[in-house]
């Protein structure tokens, strides 16, 4: 057990002593970004799937006829 408190122990001070942590404002600027960009790619995901749909109906309906 001591061992796992001491390694938790070292990789706290690890954290505050060696990482650079980027400011708020760019947190926050780069956050927007990620949100942008996820819903852009979940919209054109979104599309895709939608034309791959129509598509397989389609061809699925011209196969019945």
């Amino acid at each position: 057990m001591a061992k796992i408190v001491n390694y938790i122990s070292e990789a706290f001070e690890e954290l505050k002593s060696n990482v650079t942590w980027p400011e708020w404002a760019e947190v926050q600027k780069l956050t927007i970004v990620v949100a942008i960009f996820s819903v852009l790619f979940a919209l054109a995901t979104w599309g895709v799937d939608e034309f791959f749909a129509k598509t397989l109906e389609g061809f699925f309906n011209w196969l019945k006829a």
